[in-house]
């Protein structure tokens, strides 16, 4: 069994840190490709009730995010940020890092060792 999860991207710098980071902890980590074995609703719903962040927090702002057609209006309620989530699972923001009953997401890159020490 892990000691903690890792909802990872292993395109983006900062989630590949946060997998480098566990390991060097001699934390046992279960990395998980959110792209590759996308989070259902439930799945979700049990994630924002552990993260520490707002859940509007989890969805990423990006380029994809405006082509989408998506506002800030789109992502003010958990209900709106799993809909879009299970809708759009590239816009789950990264690294996502579960420990237990907590989660956190890993940015700024600081908060990973922190989070993985506590």
């Amino acid at each position: 069994m892990s000691d903690v999860t890792i909802l990872h991207h292993r395109n983006c710098s900062t989630s590949r840190y946060a997998v480098d980071t566990a390991s060097a902890a001699r934390v046992t980590a279960d990395v998980v490709e959110y792209l590759k074995e996308p989070l259902d609703a439930a799945a979700l719903g049990d994630l924002l009730d552990r993260l520490e962040d707002p859940a509007t927090d989890l969805v990423r702002r990006d380029a994809f995010f405006s082509q989408s057609g998506l506002t800030e209006a789109d992502v003010q309620t958990r209900e709106q940020v799993i809909a879009v989530l299970v809708e759009h699972p590239r816009l789950l923001q990264r690294p996502v890092i579960v420990k237990g009953d907590r989660a956190i997401i890993g940015r700024p890159k600081d908060r990973v060792a922190a989070f993985l020490g506590s």
